[in-house]
């Protein structure tokens, strides 16, 4: 037995009851909109769609110039734990849209994930602060640009591994040397949380405290051409400057 196939209209009825109970007068089709419900001054108008699409949100925003209260209304999905459900979920609250789904079983259900509301961005800015202190931590990190923006299937450069880099362009030219040595020619307060978890399997300590740089260490620095000639120049302008 094939499953029956939807429709948007499936949505429809669902909907209608549920804002035909709440005192509303519902209509379908009016003027482009899929469903209004009137009580009082209060248009709401929704737009149902299988899927949550760009053109939906673009219809959506273009039903924001008739009214505040729009609702978009989608069957629900499998899955509404997952991070993309929240992403779509800040989505349609950021657009100050709401957000209905739709149980398409025997009994239908409908329930309201959003309410069309204004969206207070410095709110959500103080919860994202963490997050925006560590980003632009990370852009003050790093020496220069050597990543381009969208490859996301290549090795990216992060401050960390710059820092890597750097511990082991000093061990390569100078040898073995401890955490506070290194910290003293320039590579930062991470380096002995660097040396020690050798996330990069670099490093070898050659006895308590003092580290040198591995052969794999030095085979992969030739993947770094860039950041080496870089180091290797600040190690002497530091030498210049002794």
């Amino acid at each position: 037995m094939t499953e029956k196939k939807r429709k948007e209209a499936d949505l429809y009825q669902p909907i209608q009851k549920h804002f035909t109970k709440l005192g509303y007068k519902v209509n379908g089709e009016v003027n482009d909109c899929d469903l209004t419900a009137v009580k009082g001054e209060e248009l709401i108008i929704v737009e149902l769609k299988l899927s949550l699409t760009v053109d939906l949100l673009i219809q959506a925003a273009k039903r924001q110039r008739l009214t505040e209260l729009v609702y978009i209304a989608i069957p629900k999905p499998k899955r509404t734990r997952s991070k993309r459900w929240n992403d779509i979920c800040h989505l349609v609250k950021r657009l100050e849209l709401g957000l209905i789904t739709v149980s398409l079983t025997k009994r239908p259900k409908v329930e309201f994930t959003a309410h069309p509301q204004p969206f207070d961005r410095k709110k959500v800015m103080t919860y994202s602060k963490r997050k925006r202190t560590a980003l632009i931590k990370e852009i003050e990190g790093r020496s220069a640009d050597y990543n381009t923006g969208g490859s996301n299937k290549t090795k990216i450069m992060t401050a960390y591994k710059e820092s890597c880099i750097h511990i082991a362009c000093c061990l390569d030219k100078y040898g073995p040397l401890s955490p506070k040595a290194l910290k003293e020619i320039g590579t930062g307060d991470k380096t002995p949380s660097i040396l020690q978890k050798n996330y990069y399997k670099w490093f070898d300590r050659v006895q308590r405290g003092i580290y040198q740089l591995n052969e794999k260490g030095k085979k992969e620095m030739a993947d770094y051409p860039e950041l080496v000639t870089y180091y290797e120049d600040k190690m002497k302008c530091n030498l210049k400057s002794e």
